[in-house]
């Protein structure tokens, strides 16, 4: 399996800006929290967390090759069950079935980190202190971070989780890398 230094180059060579790391970051946080909590394979859970957007660059402007184009550059560097929850991520758009808990994972862990991020970047102490109740406040503020689909947060039930385990995992594990992923406030 493709190591994380090896995962980092490979996304500095496939374009991906400052921005979209940050939320493969966050993404490979929140995939290692839902493996630890489920008792999975954490590196390869969060391995794949860290790599599913690798295509974004090039596939931006091409919505229905999002997914399947870093699978395909992935192959044989990640298990085909890691390809699967690629392609899935996106099948809105790529027609990919969504069918394990790992699809399912994916899918609902690096959409959240939307919200998690938008959250913590308005509020006055970033995400220390963040709590559930806020964030389904904000959740259920259409207007804010608009880009990020709920629906798919809220499909956390398909894997086992209540929403607000959910959220709870997603805030500590974005919590634990909070100055790698620039979520930290100053205090005076």
């Amino acid at each position: 399996m493709i190591t994380r230094e090896e995962a980092l180059t490979l996304l500095a060579e496939n374009g991906v800006k400052e921005h979209l790391l940050q939320h493969s970051l966050a993404s490979e946080a929140v995939l290692q929290g839902l493996a630890e909590h489920f008792g999975e394979d954490a590196e390869l859970w969060s391995r794949t967390g860290l790599l599913h957007d690798l295509d974004y660059p090039k596939t931006e402007s091409c919505p229905e090759r999002h997914g399947l184009d870093a699978a395909e550059l992935l192959a044989g560097r990640l298990p085909e069950e890691a390809l699967q929850a690629i392609r899935a991520h996106n099948s809105e758009h790529t027609g990919t079935p969504v069918h394990s808990r790992f699809d399912v994972a994916l899918r609902c862990g690096e959409t959240v980190t939307g919200l998690v991020t938008a959250a913590a970047l308005v509020r006055p102490t970033g995400i220390t202190g963040m709590e559930v109740k806020s964030l389904k406040k904000k959740m259920k503020d259409k207007a804010f971070a608009a880009g990020v689909n709920r629906d798919i947060i809220k499909s956390c039930t398909d894997m086992g989780l209540s929403l607000e385990d959910f959220l709870a995992l997603a805030i500590a594990s974005m919590t634990a890398r909070a100055g790698e992923l620039g979520l930290l406030k100053e205090t005076a």
